[in-house]
């Protein structure tokens, strides 16, 4: 984590106003710290939460596990504690494996197939110089279709933003949530 206190307060309860509660109506009753944070700001978090909404749906043409691969490097090289420590919970739901997670965290050189590869890779080169080489997309394109290849950029460029958005407001994790120990102190 980059910051150990918040710099923009989760909203508690007894702050809301019709507006905040109407942004976060589709939560439920245990509303995590990124939207209590984002939801100071109510119109945009609606539309954040559409173009999220997106990423994290069907109509994302990736698989569950390949997108939370793409999600858990992007969170990672982002060092976004925040962000890594969700979507390791959510990764584990679709599919991934510990070790899976743990060697996300080494990049695409560490015992992946062809195809997670070079998800890793377009995440890494997407990340680094915000394009991804011919090579890495041939290697894209041969294990996926050409609307999972964008949504490869889609899904890196949200959760690149998600984890801006956490690590300079200083989101903390939620309850009973463990930091990833390679994590702290950025």
């Amino acid at each position: 984590m980059r910051l150990t206190k918040a710099r923009i307060a989760p909203l508690s309860d007894a702050e809301m106003g019709e507006e905040h509660r109407e942004a976060l109506k589709d939560f439920g009753p245990n509303i995590l710290n990124i939207f209590r944070t984002l939801v100071r700001a109510p119109k945009a978090l609606t539309r954040f939460n559409a173009w999220g909404g997106y990423v994290l749906s069907r109509r994302n043409d990736l698989p569950e596990r390949e997108r939370e691969i793409v999600i858990l490097r992007a969170g990672f090289l982002c060092k976004s504690g925040y962000e890594f420590t969700q979507h390791t919970r959510i990764g584990l739901q679709s599919g991934l494996t510990a070790d899976e997670i743990e060697r996300i965290k080494r990049g695409a050189d560490a015992g992946w197939s062809p195809a997670d590869a070079a998800l890793i890779r377009a995440s890494d080169e997407l990340h680094h110089d915000q394009f991804i080489t011919d090579d890495t997309w041939r290697a894209l394109a041969a294990h996926f279709t050409e609307k999972q290849c964008m949504d490869v950029v889609f899904t890196t460029g949200q959760y690149t933003q998600v984890s801006m958005i956490l690590n300079t407001f200083g989101v903390q994790l939620d309850a009973g949530q463990t930091l990833d120990p390679e994590l702290k102190g950025f």
